[in-house]
């Protein structure tokens, strides 16, 4: 986190669009916290934030730990061996998997060029090259 408290940078910041499963999620999440909005009557406060805490408060670190550690345990994981800073890593990793290019996943993350994508957050799950494959595929495709 950033000292002023914002952990994006003016330079940092980007539109992306959201696969349909997050948007289902946010949706879902948006419905829950309109019950607690009601559930917190007068002690709710409107910050306009899609995600905080069950009063309307802003989220600080130690709250977004916490609720990690409770999915982790929930799905079997082991909070000693991940931390939030794996999802960033797994996140590129599973794009690189599935054919996304490092240059888009690079633009995804923020980082100025792939160097950095490639040799810190990229782990291949499966080495494969499908580009080569494909190419070949179109090459001898048009050949017939």
């Amino acid at each position: 986190m950033r000292g002023d408290g914002d952990t994006k940078t003016r330079r940092s910041r980007r539109s992306l669009e959201l696969p349909r499963i997050a948007v289902k999620a946010i949706t879902d999440h948006k419905a829950m916290q309109a019950r607690e909005r009601l559930a917190a009557a007068e002690l709710w406060q409107d910050n306009d934030l899609v995600f905080c805490t069950r009063h309307g408060t802003p989220l600080d670190h130690h709250n977004v730990l916490r609720d990690l550690r409770t999915i982790m345990r929930k799905a079997g994981l082991d909070q000693n061996e991940w931390t939030a800073r794996e999802l960033r890593h797994t996140f590129v990793s599973l794009l690189s998997d599935h054919g996304v290019s490092i240059e888009e996943i690079s633009l995804l993350v923020g980082h100025d060029g792939t160097d950095t994508t490639e040799r810190v957050y990229r782990h291949q799950l499966r080495p494969v090259r499908r580009s080569p494959a494909k190419a070949m595929d179109a090459i001898l495709h048009d050949v017939d």
